[in-house]
C-alpha cells in the first residue's frame, strides 16, 4: 500500500509539473494593470529586412542553414577585428573591405569599431527568420506605383547627390532624425545603435530610441491630431488588446517613408506583446499608397542591460561643412569660367 501511494504521489507531482511547464507565459503588470513592456531592449540582428529571392517564400531557415550565416557573421567580425600590422597602410586595410559588408575598410565610412549589429538571427517561435519581411510572402517590398506624380515633396527629399546645402542631405546626415528606420515607425535594426528605452504610463508609452536621440510620444486611448500637421515620426496612438500594446500612427512628414514611401495616407500600425522575461514580439504593417499593397514585418526585441547613451550627432563634425564649403568652391569656380579657386 505504501509503494502504491508513494506511486501515485509521484504521478500527481509529475503531472502538476507538466502543466506547470505547458503553462503560458504570463507578463509582469505595470501599475496601470497593463503589461509591463518597460526596459532596455536591442533590435540588433543579421537577419536582413528582404529575404534572399532563393529562398522564395520561405522564411524559415533550416538549422544548418542558420548556423553556416551565424558563423559567416562570427568569422567576418572576427577578422574585421584582427590587430592591424603597424607597417600597414590604408590601401592594405582589406580585412573588413567595401566588398565584404558595403561600409568597412579603405574608402569606405565605418570601420568595425563602430559597426555593433549583432552576431545572431531573428528567433521567433524556436524558428531562425531570413527575412523581417513577412508579407508579401517572397519577403520583399511591394512594387511602388508613381510616387514622384503622388509626393513630390518625398521625391525630391531622396534626391541622391545634393550637397551644395543642407537640406539635400539625408536626416540622418543632418541629425534630425535617426538613420535609416531606427526611430520608424516601423522601428527596424541597423549596423549599430540598436537599443530602445521604454517607459510606461496609464497615459502614454514613449520610446527613447538610441540613434541620433529621437523619442516617439505614443499617446494612450487618445484621437490623432489634425491632419494638416505632420509630425516626425508620425502622430501615434495606442490602446490595449489584451496583452498586446497596439499602436496606429498617422500624419507622418513626407521627407520620413521607409524605402521611399512616406505618401500623405500612410498608416502605420503595430503590435508589442512581452513574449517572455527577457524577450518582446514586435509586429508591424504599413499601408502606404506608395506601394501597390501593404506589407508587414516581425522582429524580435531583446532585453539588454547596456544603457542608452546620448547621442551627440554633430559634436565635432566638421565634414558637413567641409562639403558645404566644397559646393561654394565649385560654385566660384563656375562662375569664373572654369577658373580654379585661389588664382590657380
Amino acid at each position: 500500500m505504501r509503494i502504491s501511494h508513494l506511486a501515485a504521489v509521484s504521478v500527481a507531482v509529475l503531472s502538476v509539473a507538466a502543466t506547470a511547464q505547458a503553462a503560458p507565459y504570463k507578463a509582469p503588470l505595470a501599475a496601470d494593470g497593463h503589461p509591463d513592456l518597460q526596459g532596455n531592449w536591442t533590435t540588433a540582428t543579421i537577419t536582413p529586412v528582404t529575404r534572399d529571392p532563393k529562398l522564395g517564400t520561405r522564411n524559415v531557415l533550416t538549422k544548418e542553414e542558420a548556423d553556416k550565416i551565424e558563423k559567416a557573421t562570427q568569422d567576418q567580425i572576427a577578422r574585421a577585428d584582427a590587430p592591424t600590422p603597424p607597417e600597414a597602410t590604408v590601401k592594405d586595410l582589406k580585412n573588413a573591405d567595401c566588398g565584404a559588408d558595403g561600409i568597412s575598410g579603405f574608402n569606405c565610412g565605418y570601420n568595425q569599431g563602430w559597426k555593433d549589429p549583432g552576431t545572431k538571427l531573428i528567433t521567433i517561435n524556436g524558428e531562425k527568420r531570413a527575412s523581417i519581411l513577412t508579407s508579401p510572402a517572397n519577403g520583399q517590398f511591394p512594387p511602388r506605383v508613381n510616387a514622384a506624380a503622388a509626393n513630390p515633396q518625398a521625391q525630391r527629399a531622396r534626391m541622391a547627390g545634393r550637397t551644395d546645402n543642407p537640406e539635400g542631405f539625408s536626416l540622418g546626415e543632418r541629425c534630425i532624425l535617426s538613420f535609416g528606420s531606427s526611430a520608424g515607425p516601423p522601428m527596424l535594426p541597423l549596423m549599430y545603435n540598436n537599443t530602445y528605452q521604454i517607459v510606461q504610463t496609464k497615459d502614454e508609452v514613449a520610446i527613447d530610441v538610441e540613434m541620433v536621440h529621437d523619442i516617439r510620444h505614443i499617446r494612450l486611448n487618445a484621437q490623432h491630431g489634425p491632419s494638416n500637421v505632420k509630425l516626425w515620426m508620425g502622430d501615434s496612438t495606442g490602446h490595449w488588446e489584451g496583452d498586446t500594446l497596439v499602436v496606429e500612427t498617422i500624419n507622418m512628414r513626407p521627407e520620413q517613408g521607409l524605402r521611399g514611401g512616406g505618401s500623405p495616407g500612410q498608416k502605420v500600425t503595430e503590435r508589442f506583446r512581452r513574449i517572455s522575461p527577457d524577450s518582446l514580439s514586435y509586429q508591424f504593417t504599413v499601408e502606404d499608397p506608395a506601394f501597390a499593397q501593404p506589407y508587414s514585418g516581425e522582429v524580435q526585441m531583446r532585453q539588454t542591460k547596456g544603457q542608452v547613451y546620448e547621442y551627440a550627432c554633430h559634436e565635432g563634425n566638421y565634414a558637413l561643412t567641409g562639403m558645404l564649403a566644397g559646393a561654394r568652391a565649385e560654385e566660384k569656380q563656375a562662375a569664373t569660367g572654369g577658373a580654379k579657386s585661389g588664382g590657380e
